[in-house]
């Protein structure tokens, strides 16, 4: 394994951890899934850029979307309350 594969693990520790605290009802945990989302996604596409998995960065380009909405919207609720 050269130094490129071994992104994906910190790219799998980072998505778990980011769902386990994705679910908590603290919004500070919330804030820090979403950013551990982000950082996943991007971990993801550099790895599957590296082993060409051009639909894994595609799903992965679109998760960070979804991920950066999220992020927004928790962002707003949370100032609003």
């Amino acid at each position: 394994m050269d130094l490129m594969d071994w992104v994906q693990w910190p790219a799998m520790v980072v998505t778990v951890i980011s769902a386990w605290f994705i679910g908590s009802q603290r919004p500070r945990r919330r804030m820090l899934a979403f950013w551990g989302f982000i950082l996943s996604n991007a971990l993801w596409i550099v790895w599957g850029w590296h082993t060409q998995a051009f639909a894994l960065i595609l799903l992965e380009g679109i998760l960070l979307g979804m991920n950066a909405r999220g992020f927004r919207k928790n962002q707003r609720s949370r100032n609003a309350g």
